[in-house]
């Protein structure tokens, strides 16, 4: 950072271009230092409408929950990773409470102490205080702030009057059983697949298209405009504040789709391959509208409502709106697809059909109106959303929304919204695994869509479809039938008669033959963030900036599907789950924003504005229309979120009552045994492939290795259940060779090359659950002993979830 004469303060260099101010210093030196922002919670508390400050005594439970999103707070702004850590934790919390119920059944760590006397809450809240002191810690030791929250970690263990220096895990100590379930869930996170011996890091995926210098003018290096383009910066900061050396930061997680999830089922499953690497994909939402397809003008009118809106982001334009729950939200159906986009988003206005609701159902009253400047309401919605009130990332922000009700006073504490009313450490265990379960299923879906369809983002393709030309006017000199459509008053053409003095392109003459857009001014209209704002007007399209911090632009991941849209329909489902009513405590959500004090890096909000949200669906539908407000997400990333959201906070729901109720289904798994008997190429080899686990409703594959080179086939004998002992081969001629399974049908599996392929359709029927299949290889080998037979090592495929 240097100062530049005539210049108000520090400045920061970008990839060639000077942002004078301060930039709130490197974006408010890590964002949050100076900013007065309210909490989450004091905010809510301070707006007296539905939340009155709360003197509770939380759960141990609920303790090390706020230490956790604390600590995703001072992390690197990572949502798959901290969606993880949300979800183990939350297991371990649910472990910690459920190994002494006599009903609930665990999860990851597989021990039954329900017959334990004593205080059992008592018990419960030391053994879970003792996995999660174990688990931060051992999740958080590469964290920018480790020195900061360790000694967090330590207070609270002391403030609850446990030992921070107790390792033990030997014998039935709630200390014991605590250090084993941090053992148990530090063991099952590395062999998730989520890579977090090597920090994550990708394995292999590479993009396609080289970088875009954001502060260039245009969009010169996209090759392959259907791809992701990573963004060239000289740093990066990320939604943390935490700076990012090196340039431009590699994709987020795109390999995620193999991470062992919590509820998806195999059934939802769809495996595509590409350059050798197997990307899973859970409820495939299939291809978005694609450049150079039959689909092109979806993809165009999609981007350029993303531009569109950009003109929405200006409080002085005189437009009012009611963002009250009278006029906002209830914006049900969703789409089919995106042919009917167009019938559900408004592009002029933005926006969506919903149509509010008219009567609060908690007091029977209409909701008050209240207006505010739209240009307050969508920078308020893009900043807000964005990862949180206090960065804890989207999922974490779910989990403080979860807290918020917990907290309020007509929450009644019924699983569900029935049954008797549990004590708080129960209400809390179990919320936090179906929220945290679901939360980190979101990650798993959608980030395996990100890393498998690769689309670019907003800033990626409104350029490169403006420097291409405009599509409209077949008479004009740039006309180009795939370049950006013109919208009058939002898109336009720079020509002579437009950048006359007086006319509204005035300032952009010289650039006439380019395209213009009506739109955030961006970045280099900001000098002092505390004081100014850089408003909409009449820019060129290839300088177009998201509604963003210039040191952060855009995510480092592909954009479809949106994984605000997933996490927030996620949550907004497990929300109405939990606790058995769409609408929030009293009918409304609030979150209030102070004037001038809310935004970051422009000043704002002109007015005092207060989020308000009848149900937990309008605040998430809310997080996706932010996200087009902000530049990040077309509508095409946002529907297809929605959609998987839903389906996944409803499979999670489900799977976590069944794990309250103790009839939870095992994992599907699958080993082998017995030792086979030597052939021509070695003993013959079988395993199950990961995405072919045996799961009713879906097919269970094993590949057959180590066939004789000759055989054109092998027979697999199945049965249901094994001889107590294997049964001697040798009086037919297979010396030193057993049978291990029982046989109720042999199917014939072609054969070439040495190997073969056996799959199995599994019944989608819940009776199957907790069967096994055995099964064992038998192969001719002419030679290899007196029948010519050699067989496999047997396998063994439970049936489960």
């Amino acid at each position: 950072m240097e100062s530049i004469p005539g210049t108000r303060g520090p400045v920061v260099a970008l990839g060639g271009a000077t942002y004078p101010s301060v930039l709130r210093t490197l974006y408010l030196i890590l964002m949050k230092t100076s900013l007065p922002r309210l909490s989450w919670a004091l905010a809510l508390a301070a707006s007296g409408a539905i939340l009155q400050p709360v003197a509770a005594q939380h759960s141990a439970a609920r303790e090390w929950n706020e230490l956790l999103l604390d600590s995703i707070r001072h992390d690197l702004a990572r949502p798959t990773v901290h969606a993880r850590n949300l979800y183990h934790l939350s297991c371990a919390m649910w472990d910690a409470w459920a190994t002494y119920d006599a009903t609930a059944k665990t999860i990851l760590f597989q021990e039954d102490h329900s017959g334990l006397g004593g205080n059992i809450d008592a018990m419960r809240e030391e053994s879970l205080s003792y996995a999660s002191y174990e688990i931060l810690k051992a999740r958080f030791v590469n964290s920018p702030a480790f020195v900061t929250m360790a000694p967090q970690y330590d207070a609270k263990m002391i403030a609850l009057g446990y030992s921070t220096t107790n390792p033990t895990t030997v014998g039935n100590s709630p200390a014991a059983i605590g250090n084993r379930i941090a053992q148990a869930v530090l063991a099952f996170g590395s062999m998730d697949n989520s890579n977090e011996a090597n920090n994550y890091a990708n394995l292999h995926y590479s993009p396609v298209n080289a970088p875009l210098i954001v502060a260039l003018p245009g969009n010169p290096t996209l090759t392959d405009p259907n791809r992701w383009q990573p963004l060239a910066l000289s740093f990066f900061i990320d939604q943390s504040g935490n700076p990012i050396p090196g340039g431009y930061p590699p994709f987020l997680s795109p390999e995620w789709g193999q991470v062992t999830p919590y509820s998806l089922s195999q059934k939802d499953l769809t495996v595509h391959e590409r350059g050798g690497y197997d990307y899973w994909v859970f409820h495939d939402p299939g291809l978005p509208p694609e450049f150079g397809t039959p689909t092109e003008q979806y993809y165009k009118w999609g981007f350029e409502m993303v531009a569109a809106w950009s003109s929405h982001l200006d409080p002085t334009d005189g437009v009012m709106i009611d963002a009250s729950p009278a006029s906002v939200g209830n914006a049900m159906p969703l789409p089919a697809d995106f042919t009917t986009f167009d019938q559900f988003y408004d592009f002029t206005n933005g926006g969506d059909i919903g149509t509010g609701h008219a009567i609060n159902p908690a007091t029977g009253m209409p909701y008050a109106p209240q207006m505010v400047p739209r240009g307050d309401y969508c920078r308020i919605l893009a900043e807000f959303w964005a990862d949180g009130p206090d960065s804890e990332t989207p999922p974490g922000h779910w989990f403080t929304l979860l807290n918020y009700v917990s907290d309020h006073p007509q929450t009644v504490k019924k699983i569900g919204g029935t049954g008797p009313t549990v004590n708080d450490l129960e209400w809390d265990v179990k919320c936090y695994l179906a929220l945290g379960g679901a939360m980190h299923d979101c990650a798993v879906a959608s980030w395996g869509v990100k890393g498998w369809y690769d689309f670019l983002r907003p800033v990626s393709a409104i350029r490169y479809l403006a420097d291409l030309g405009q599509s409209t006017d077949m008479l004009a000199a740039n006309y180009n039938p795939n370049g950006i459509t013109l919208h009058p008053g939002l898109i336009e053409n720079v020509t002579f008669l437009t950048t006359a003095a007086g006319q509204r392109h005035a300032h952009l003459a010289g650039s006439e033959g380019k395209i213009a857009l009506k739109a955030w001014r961006g970045p280099t209209a900001i000098v002092n963030p505390d004081t100014d704002e850089a408003g909409v007007g009449w820019i060129l399209a290839e300088n177009w900036w998201p509604y963003q911090r210039p040191s952060f632009v855009t995510p480092p991941f592909a954009g479809y599907v949106s994984g605000h849209s997933t996490y927030s329909r996620a949550g907004a489902v497990t929300m109405h789950m939990l606790t058995g009513d769409e609408f929030f405590p009293g009918g409304m959500g609030v979150f209030p924003c102070q004037q001038d004090q809310f935004l970051v890096f422009e000043d704002g909000p002109s007015v005092n504005v207060t989020l308000q949200w009848g149900t937990y669906y309008d605040a998430s539908d809310q997080c996706s229309l932010s996200r087009i407000w902000g530049g990040i997400h077309p509508p095409c990333d946002d529907i297809p979120g929605r959609k998987i959201g839903q389906a996944i906070g409803e499979e999670a729901w489900l799977l976590s009552q069944k794990y309250y109720d103790g009839t939870a289904p095992e994992m599907a798994t699958y080993e082998t045994y017995g030792a086979g008997c030597a052939g021509s190429a070695g003993v013959v080899s079988l395993a199950a492939q990961p995405s072919g686990m045996p799961v009713p409703g879906s097919t269970m594959v094993v590949d057959v290795t180590n066939l004789p080179m000759a055989a054109a086939n092998t027979v697999m004998f199945l049965g249901l259940t094994r001889p107590p002992s294997p049964l001697d081969l040798t009086p037919i001629g297979m010396g030193g060779c057993t049978l291990d399974t029982n046989i109720f049908a042999t199917p014939v599996v072609p054969a070439a090359g040495g190997t073969a392929q056996w799959s199995l359709n599994i019944p989608d029927n819940p009776f199957w659950l907790g069967k096994s299949l055995y099964h064992q290889a038998f192969t001719l080998d002419l030679g290899v002993n007196t029948l010519g037979v050699t067989s496999s090592v047997a396998g063994r495929g439970l049936i489960g979830r």
